[in-house]
């Protein structure tokens, strides 16, 4: 589902961000991606979604190679690749119904399946009581609930998580770890990004990859 081939990246100010890094995350597997800021996590990220691409080696994600899928074509992935970010990225001044709808209207959904998609959306993170609140109303769980929503629209292959937890207190983030469980045993494969080490610890049965200096140190399933 997922393969990164002996993959690197430089930029022109920052130098080398990630530097010969090799693994892969199969069909329905659940990895924690782990290290401390700066470690090369969100750029492994941004290659998997393609935001980025890299300067040596091959990323492959749900069927789309690095080496193949043009820029055109980049918006086929990501009908694959759900991605939630630390931030939620919500707009402003809507409700969360609002907002998951958008999600599903520029990706093309026929305006009589929103509604109930929507709903059902919501309801799958756990917030049907809340479909009407505005998101400045909400709490950062709560929020963060509706950014994954959003993300599942396009019932995602592949969830990607950058640090999702990092803006949430202890409750909360063991809420949204519990969700993203809980879509991984529906058969999603799931790769989240965090350098909460706590949360990573509260599960055993999840395995680890650890970057460091954008090399990968620790692959607790190697």
């Amino acid at each position: 589902m997922i393969r990164l081939s002996h993959v690197s990246r430089d930029f022109p100010r920052r130098g080398r961000a990630l530097d010969d890094v090799t693994f892969s995350v199969e069909k329905g597997e659940f990895v924690f991606l782990t290290g401390h800021s700066g470690s090369g996590k969100s750029t492994t990220l941004r290659m998997l979604h393609m935001a980025d691409r890299p300067t040596e080696g091959e990323v492959r994600v749900a069927g789309f190679s690095s080496k193949l899928t043009s820029d055109r074509e980049i918006w086929k992935l990501r009908r694959r690749v759900g991605f939630v970010f630390q931030d939620f990225r919500l707009l402003p001044g809507r409700t969360a119904r609002e907002n998951v709808a958008f999600a599903l209207e520029v990706t093309g959904t026929p305006r009589r399946e929103i509604g109930p998609r929507t709903s059902r959306l919501l309801s799958q993170v756990g917030l049907s009581a809340r479909t009407g609140a505005l998101v400045e109303e909400l709490s950062g769980g709560e929020q963060q609930r509706v950014s994954v929503a959003r993300a599942l629209a396009n019932e995602p292959l592949v969830l990607l998580a950058d640090e999702p937890t990092g803006n949430l207190d202890e409750r909360s983030a063991r809420g949204i770890l519990e969700l993203f469980r809980d879509l991984n045993a529906s058969g999603m494969a799931v790769l989240m990004a965090t350098h909460d080490l706590d949360l990573v610890r509260s599960i055993s049965d999840v395995r680890t990859l650890e970057l460091s200096g954008g090399r990968l140190v620790f692959d607790s399933g190697a």
